[in-house]
């Protein structure tokens, strides 16, 4: 693997930390190259675009697109599942 240095301000060092502070990153290394993965997924916006068609093709396909419920019979039917699950010993 190589190596690079790269020089930033201070307050870009201090975000960078807290990122790391945070438990989302284990390092700077780790920060840096989640960025470049990034990058590198938005600067093609062809290959994006191709990701984005096809989720929506797979979602057609499965009938997930026509599929729409009211809010109020999934709360009906969460209701009567953890009612029935409470009734159970």
């Amino acid at each position: 693997m190589a190596t690079m240095n790269v020089s930033v301000p201070d307050t870009m060092r201090a975000w960078v930390q807290s990122r790391i502070d945070s438990g989302r990153y284990a390092s700077v290394s780790d920060y840096v190259r989640d960025l470049i993965r990034k990058d590198q997924t938005t600067t093609d916006p062809g290959q994006w675009l191709a990701a984005l068609d096809a989720t929506i093709a797979r979602g057609l396909a499965d009938g997930e697109a026509g599929r729409v419920t009211e809010a109020e019979t999934v709360f009906d039917r969460l209701s009567t599942k953890y009612a029935a699950m409470r009734a159970q010993p």
